[in-house]
């Protein structure tokens, strides 16, 4: 019989923190574990299961932090109680953007630490079903831009499956690149309409009079063009899901014909004089703010209460940093495969400069930086150069709600971190500069610019060359 135990693993520099946690954690029934540094805790979790991980923030060589950052690619899953000798605010909320399930502030006492350990216990519970969750949307409809352990995205997915079994119109909200056309094919693969069509129109795309013919149809000879009779898409979805995306661009006009279809259930075509009775659910979405565009006039309030039935509003991913990497990872393997490439991961400097990165495209903007670096790619590991970040204000430019340092310290690793950003591009030319000199010898190239042949190697590696880069670069 395979029994799981309640299995923590503790990682601290400090043997005396250590031992104590073992202590207290065993003398509650739990089976503990304890490594002294973070690449000692990664690879314990490589060999075993664990239900827990409590690690120290601040610990030599891998931190806490940087232990977490790897986890949310590798075992979202697992519940991570970060300890911090430090009780500043501002390490408590990078830990909890990062994932964290919860913090521990030396010193402490047992009664917190059980108490925090039993809660994080229970939260894996509650995480592991919103994983099947995903698991189970993305094996039926490959909802990949909608994976993240965030709480943004737990509270998504449970709304998903509230709103699913019944027939209430939802109105999706969110930046572009959210993910809201994503949200309303999940929303009919798991309710009873499943079988049947999901329709997809974009009301940005069409002009007014093409819009109320593309949803409401025609009958031939209604107007110049129309040289026979067309069914609209509310009889195309019949017994399915109509997605009208960007509700936000119909005229007034549209929008009070399309308020009569709502209220009334029947469709009567351009030109026709029957009423057609709809069998649809409605999902509408929209990027634009509906209540000031009522405000304005420029939206019905009538039309927007009788879309606005069931909310649902998509965070942006610089609000789900936590979820970064996550969704980073799956688009790089996704890419590698599609492109035949052994691509293992990402550099730290690639994390750092996707991390500050302000994503005003979203989780399509990530995909398509991911897919270009892969293409550009001529080592394992993906580098800086790779990524090619559009709009580089966002990247370094820094609002007062973002990341901003707050202590002297963090300024001070922060200014450390975009020197050697700067410097990447100019080691690596100076690196090819050598080699091309020297037709890709390695040694000769070292020799050439005075540097030992093992401290030019580990250059080498930083950048990601290789013998095998030289056919492109």
């Amino acid at each position: 019989m395979n029994i799981e135990f309640d299995r923590i693993l503790i990682a601290d520099d400090d043997a005396v923190i250590r031992e104590g946690l073992r202590r207290i954690l065993s003398a509650e029934g739990y089976e503990v574990e304890t490594v002294s540094n973070g690449r000692a805790a990664l690879e314990r979790l490589e060999q075993k299961r664990f239900k827990l991980l409590v690690t120290d923030l601040k610990m030599p060589g891998m931190s806490g932090l940087e232990v977490l950052k790897s986890l949310r690619t590798c075992q979202p899953e697992l519940p991570v109680v970060l300890i911090t000798g430090y009780a500043a605010i501002d390490n408590a909320v990078e830990a909890m953007k990062n994932g964290a399930t919860d913090y521990l502030s030396k010193p402490f006492d047992n009664e917190e630490i059980i108490s925090k350990v039993k809660n994080a216990m229970e939260s894996r519970a509650v995480l592991i079903d919103d994983i099947c969750l995903y698991r189970e949307m993305n094996e039926t409809q490959g909802f990949e831009s909608l994976l993240g352990d965030s709480r943004e995205m737990k509270r998504l997915y449970q709304r998903i499956m509230q709103v699913a079994p019944t027939d209430s119109t939802v109105l999706i909200s969110g930046e572009s690149g959210t993910g809201k056309e994503l949200v309303a094919r999940a929303i009919h693969a798991h309710s009873p309409r499943r079988s049947q069509p999901f329709v997809v129109i974009d009301c940005t795309a069409l002009a007014e009079t093409l819009l109320e013919s593309e949803l409401f149809g025609h009958v031939k000879g209604s107007f110049t063009g129309a040289s026979q009779t067309k069914r609209g898409l509310f009889e195309v979805a019949e017994g399915g899901t109509l997605f009208l995306d960007e509700v936000g661009n119909i005229s007034l006009g549209t929008q009070a014909k399309l308020l009569r279809v709502l209220q009334e259930r029947v469709v009567t075509p351009i030109g026709g004089t029957k009423p057609i009775p709809i069998n649809i659910r409605l999902v509408g979405a929209t990027n634009a703010n509906l209540m000031e565009m009522v405000r304005e006039g420029t939206f019905r309030e009538d039309l927007f209460f009788r879309l606005n039935i069931i909310p649902i509003e998509l965070p942006p991913l610089r609000d789900r940093k936590g979820d970064l990497m996550l969704l980073a990872s799956l688009f790089l393997k996704r890419f590698a495969e599609e492109n035949g490439k052994e691509i293992r991961g990402f550099s730290p400097d690639v994390i750092e400069q996707l991390e500050r990165h302000h994503f005003p495209g979203n989780v399509r903007e990530l995909e398509n930086i991911i897919e270009r670096a892969v293409v550009l790619s001529l080592s394992d590991l993906l580098q800086c150069q790779d990524l090619e970040m559009p709009g580089g204000d966002h990247t370094t430019a820094l609002s007062l709600d973002e990341n901003v340092p707050l202590d002297a310290n963090e300024l001070k690793e922060r200014k450390r971190l975009l020197r050697e950003e700067a410097v990447v591009p100019l080691e690596r030319a100076f690196l090819l500069s050598a080699l091309d000199r020297n037709d890709w010898n390695i040694t000769r190239a070292a020799e050439e610019v005075g540097m030992q042949r093992p401290n030019f190697q580990a250059m080498l590696k930083k950048q990601g060359i290789s013998i095998r880069s030289r056919v492109t670069e």
